[in-house]
């Protein structure tokens, strides 16, 4: 059998991919490594006795649609050359590793799931994971690291950002692993109720048709009018919101000590941007590209100020890294890089 030909913008450079409707894209999970991910996912379901197979297609980003038991898996996935244009605009792929589009899709499974058997409108779900009618604000939300009443799968403790979140990350630590294995590792936990009652749903689903099997698809690609250009812009906006201009106290504190002739505030943060950025990242669970549009901020403001370096880059790499992490982990709590007062 022939091999599927490239589409025809495969070569394109960034600049000429951009205006392209994302419907003309014409790609496909079929054909594409999302095909192998998602019979992945349809082979462990099967393996759990399941008999639900969430359909999934290309959408605008990870979801399920409200009420629906499908999924949708962002485009930008089905094809390398889409994956590249991705890093480049948002400088990182969500879901672009084997491991991290199962993980992904495992949740999502569990929203399709609940969606499938309206478990959420019972009682007993209510009790175990909370009401599904609480405001729902997965960004803003504040986590209890050290709290054993939620499983850990994906980042950022999310099992804790609503009661929906919670059943779809219990569900997928209930999928993608034994039971011996989960009931080891959540052993003493409050979490672990949570993972037998989903297990209890799950022998329940096992003998019974799903009440839902259809429904309305949100945000298909195919039906995207949008230029990737526009797509792009509104997801900056959406994950870069608009800063407080009052960073300029702190920055004076930082290279206080600085005198003329050591290098420039801004060269030295142009320099360390890249390793501090990957640094803070790491230890906070921010996207990446809301921490790099702020350090990229800061670089122009020190520029702005006519600030200059210490001499000891070490300690002030160090006091750099603090401070871009201290505005971070706010802004993951409470939506704001810095308060006002």
């Amino acid at each position: 059998m022939d091999a599927p030909a490239s589409p025809p913008w495969v070569n394109l450079r960034d600049e000429e991919l951009l205006p392209l409707r994302i419907r003309d894209l014409g790609v496909r999970i079929e054909g594409s490594e999302l095909e192998t991910r998602v019979a992945k996912l349809y082979a462990d379901l099967e393996a759990r006795g399941l008999r639900l197979r969430p359909p999934c297609y290309l959408g605008d980003e990870w979801f399920s649609p409200d009420g629906v038991p499908a999924i949708a898996i962002p485009f930008y996935l089905a094809h390398p050359r889409l994956k590249a244009l991705e890093l480049h605009q948002m400088m990182e792929v969500e879901g672009g590793t084997p491991e991290w589009c199962d993980q992904l899709l495992r949740h999502e499974c569990g929203h399709a799931f609940d969606h499938a058997y309206r478990f959420s409108g019972r009682r007993k779900w209510r009790a175990f994971f909370g009401s599904p009618d609480v405001d729902y604000e997965p960004e803003n939300y504040r986590p209890r690291p050290y709290s054993r009443s939620f499983v850990r799968h994906l980042p950022n403790w999310y099992a804790q950002a609503h009661p929906d979140e919670d059943f779809a990350e219990t569900f997928a630590v209930w999928l993608g692993s034994p039971a011996e294995e989960w009931r080891e590792r959540y052993r003493g936990w409050k979490a672990l109720e949570k993972l037998e009652y989903v297990n209890a749903l799950m022998d329940e689903a096992r003998k019974k048709p799903p009440l839902v099997t259809g429904g309305r698809r949100r945000a298909e690609a195919d039906k995207m009018r949008s230029t990737l250009a526009r797509y792009y812009a509104a997801r900056r906006k959406l994950w870069a919101e608009d800063q407080p201009g009052f960073y300029d106290a702190d920055l004076r504190r930082i290279f206080a000590e600085a005198t003329a002739g050591k290098g420039t505030a801004a060269a030295f943060m142009r320099r360390r941007r890249k390793t501090i950025v990957a640094s803070v990242v790491r230890w906070t669970g921010q996207r990446k590209y809301v921490v790099d549009e702020l350090a990229r901020k800061l670089v122009q403001r020190c520029a702005e100020l006519g600030l200059q370096s210490p001499a000891d880059e070490g300690a002030l790499a160090l006091d750099v890294g603090a401070y871009l992490a201290s505005l971070v982990t706010n802004h993951l709590y409470t939506g704001r890089f810095k308060r006002s007062v």
